[in-house]
């Protein structure tokens, strides 16, 4: 098993695969539909939105914490 002390790596890496997974493929459908070679287009958005998805989540989830905490009722 992994550590804690890597959960929010590991959080961050799964939420990127998933989320810049599902968006480029919705991406890439609307903007080209199921047209021949529509997997090898799909890839090559997903890595390129992984790329930018993982590091970018470092970023926004402490300050989307935060928000949320002001937001919530104590």
């Amino acid at each position: 098993m992994i550590d804690k002390k890597y959960e929010f790596v590991l959080f961050a890496f799964l939420m990127a695969l998933f989320m810049a997974g599902f968006m480029s493929f919705i991406v890439t459908l609307i903007n080209i539909g199921f047209v021949d070679g529509v997997l090898w287009y799909w890839l090559e958005a997903y890595w390129k939105a992984f790329l930018v998805a993982f590091p970018t989540l470092f970023i926004i989830v402490p300050q989307v914490r935060k928000v949320v905490g002001l937001l919530i009722k104590k």
